[in-house]
């Protein structure tokens, strides 16, 4: 039986580039991911959100359910939900790798639909990111 999966995503660095990290939240399994990836831009940390995001969905819902899955990735980057859905061009060299990694990925799943919302309804997983780097700043870890 085919399912739907939601996942909000966020991604953020504090210099840009400077230290970053992403938040991932899974409303409808009640599962929260913050993660620090390291030096790197804003757009870079959101890809990453979605490439974790996707790895995770894949291992929570097992490789057989996920051909039957549909996910909803929703995000509060509109660069990055329209360069996904074919509406802006990708012009950043940087990001390719990124953007060709997530592709891949989404063949494991019935169907990616990546959303964009507004910061407001994004709150989880910002606050995943914000997290994630205070500690790190907090332990000295940048």
């Amino acid at each position: 039986m085919a399912q739907t999966l939601t996942i909000y995503t966020d991604g953020g660095s504090r210099g840009n580039p400077g230290p970053s990290a992403i938040g991932v939240y899974f409303p409808q399994r009640d599962k929260s991911y913050g993660e620090y990836i390291g030096k790197g831009t804003n757009n870079a940390a959101e890809y990453e959100a979605m490439i974790f995001a996707l790895k995770k969905a894949k291992h929570l819902v097992g490789s057989k359910k996920a051909r039957e899955t549909t996910v909803e990735i929703k995000s509060d980057s509109k660069l990055i939900v329209n360069q996904l859905n074919g509406f802006f061009k990708l012009k950043e060299p940087e990001l390719f790798e990124y953007f060709i990694h997530l592709w891949n990925l989404q063949q494991d799943f019935e169907n990616v639909i990546f959303t964009y919302i507004p910061r407001e309804e994004n709150k989880r997983a910002d606050a995943l990111v914000n997290e994630t780097l205070d500690d790190h700043a907090q332990k000295g870890l940048f």
